[in-house]
């Protein structure tokens, strides 16, 4: 059983850290938990759980209005440009030990998480406050990052901050500048086997296989495929492109840029020349503002789905129907 909120909050009073606590209703969103506390200044902050290839796991915390590339971040982990993804959710109660929503450098307050690796985002220290859930999102607490370290201090952690918006070049010559914040081994979880949720969800235009069933219920191959060797079959999962969230994230961005240009059209007389040299740069600005928000927003639902029910997730998205 990990840490509880009250038993956090209990900590930080232990070791007199001055904090102020804001309760409010349940919050999966940072622009959800900005309507209860962004009116009181401070920095909002955005918080990733994320795994290498070779199951190592990494916690990002980061101010809300910094850009993090993962693909850059990837490589400056010396991890490559594809090694870093979000964690399946059974990792995040195993090792976390909290629900969605609730990441936050507290989180590494269990033991479970003791080979987790943290990258806190310098432009903390330039906030007279910050704000964090406290191991559950209906609670936001407030400190400063003197008083962030000295929690992490408690708890054997040592700060290690990091410009996520920086963009060094990596290479012969010039080798990452954050692997020495790579974990030096992977937690052994319970099931080292991430698990796929069984979902059923129609495929149209779809050859069904021909089956029958005997009269315990188990299926067979009919009668006409005795005798042969079945061979593999390349088969696409349909439901690949549905729950691939970073390609969905790209089919939202650019049904976006479509439209923000065919506004632009409407009125060529007067904005002719001005499209051609704000267009392009407007739009490499909005998605590089957008693109990890919406990627954590379609991961919320993608979770959301997984719980609820697969189908009514994809039917409620509207580019899907």
């Amino acid at each position: 059983m990990g840490y509880t909120k009250d038993q956090l909050l209990t900590r930080l009073q232990d070791l007199q850290i001055d904090f102020g606590r804001y309760d409010h209703p349940t919050v999966m969103t940072v622009e959800a938990q900005a309507k209860y506390v962004g009116h009181l200044g401070g920095g909002l902050s955005k918080n990733l759980f994320l795994k290498d290839k070779k199951h190592r796991f990494y916690v990002i915390s980061a101010l809300a209005s910094t850009n993090v590339d993962l693909k850059v971040l990837s490589q400056r982990l010396g991890l490559g440009k594809g090694g870093l993804r979000m964690a399946p959710e059974e990792a995040l109660q195993e090792i976390l030990q909290v629900p969605l929503g609730c990441v936050t450098p507290f989180s590494l307050v269990n033991e479970s998480a003791r080979d987790v690796s943290l990258l806190l985002d310098q432009g903390f220290k330039n906030q007279k406050f910050c704000f964090f859930h406290p191991l559950s999102n209906d609670v936001t607490i407030s400190l400063s990052a003197h008083d962030l370290d000295k929690f992490l201090t408690s708890i054997g952690r040592q700060s290690s901050y990091v410009d996520l918006e920086a963009t060094p070049l990596v290479g012969k010559d010039q080798p990452p500048d954050l692997v020495n914040l790579v974990p030096s081994s992977a937690p052994v979880l319970a099931n080292t086997q991430e698990k796929e949720i069984p979902v059923q969800i129609p495929i149209q235009n779809h050859v069904p296989v021909e089956k029958s069933t005997n009269h315990k219920g188990a299926v067979k191959q009919s009668d006409h495929s005795k005798g042969k060797i079945d061979k593999p079959q390349n088969t696409i999962d349909p439901l690949a492109s549905l729950t691939d969230v970073r390609k969905l994230v790209e089919e939202i961005i650019d049904k976006t840029s479509a439209a923000v240009l065919s506004e632009l059209n409407k009125d060529k007389e007067s904005i002719q020349q001005q499209k051609e040299q704000l267009g392009p740069a407007v739009l490499d600005g909005v998605k590089k503002r957008i693109s990890l928000d919406m990627e954590n927003l379609m991961m919320s639902f993608k979770n959301a789905a997984y719980t609820q029910g697969f189908h009514s997730g994809i039917q409620s998205l509207p580019l899907h129907k």
